[in-house]
């Protein structure tokens, strides 16, 4: 019988890593909630995964900064991107109704898009907690009477939660983006049609300027840019760059060449598909 391909990610079972991990590999994955993004990280590192997803930017919150650093210390590929709609959802043991509720607990960020409900109950108490699924999970085996937890519908399916409101955030146009990581890609070719890089400019005037120009004048679209520090070199920096293109053929093997030769350093972290 095949080993059963382990999938990590970050918080408790029906956190919205969850939900992305779904998306990306089959349901016969077995998933691994890890309590923090370095522990999905190493827990790769050490072949206790098979792949890992992790959050890399939301479009309400920006970049995950953490998960950048992370991605330049482990030379892992990226294999696959996903998209979830962030639904947030007020829960609660089961016969706590929305008059008894005096406690709210989740994520700092999650409690924050759910602004415009929670100031309608402004004499609740908002906890934040390590885990938007967790938080539903703990009150729920609390058995606490007085309290709700913000996460996802799935949260409350898996631990027997009660949605007392749905879809409560402020901003319906909220998404979080997920890589799905590997040690190894899946062929030697580049498979997908969208790139992701790091690299870091020389120390010059008009240096970034170069290094953009080399897809500008190949009509390479780049979807994003992204600055971290360069540790080690204070006031430089890392750029984490990505645009569509196979890595492999055309336009955009050339313009990585002319990258690398106006760069101090260059990694493609890996050429993959959308998953919808």
């Amino acid at each position: 019988m095949p080993k059963r391909l382990r999938m990590g990610f970050q918080g408790e079972r029906g956190a919205f890593g969850e939900v992305a991990a779904g998306k990306m590999l089959s349901r016969s994955v077995e998933l691994v909630p890890l309590p923090n993004f370095p522990a999905v990280f190493r827990a790769l590192a050490a072949r206790k995964l098979d792949y890992a997803t992790v959050p890399i930017e939301n479009t309400l919150f920006g970049s995950i900064h953490e998960n950048y650093d992370l991605l330049l210390k482990h030379r892992f590929h990226i294999l696959a991107e996903t998209r979830v709609r962030i639904v947030h959802n007020l829960i609660a043991p089961p016969g706590v109704s929305l008059r008894q509720v005096r406690r709210v607990y989740s994520q700092p960020p999650a409690l924050g898009q759910c602004r415009r409900f929670l100031e309608q109950h402004r004499k609740w108490e908002e906890v934040p907690f390590h885990d938007t699924a967790g938080s539903v999970r703990m009150i729920i085996e609390q058995r606490l009477t007085d309290a709700a937890a913000i996460a996802s519908k799935a949260a409350a399916t898996i631990y027997g939660g009660r949605i007392l409101a749905a879809d409560i955030a402020d901003d319906p146009e909220n998404y979080t983006r997920f890589f799905l990581l590997g040690r190894t890609t899946r062929s030697n070719r580049p498979v997908g049609t969208k790139t992701s890089i790091v690299f870091a400019a020389k120390n010059l005037p008009g240096a970034l300027f170069r290094c953009l120009s080399v897809f500008a004048l190949r009509d390479v679209n780049l979807t994003k840019i992204e600055s971290r520090p360069l540790r080690g070199r204070p006031w430089e920096y890392l750029f984490y760059l990505d645009f569509q293109g196979n890595p492999s053929s055309g336009p955009a093997r050339n313009a990585l060449k002319n990258l690398a030769e106006t760069t101090d350093f260059l990694r493609v972290l890996g050429c993959y598909p959308t998953v919808p």
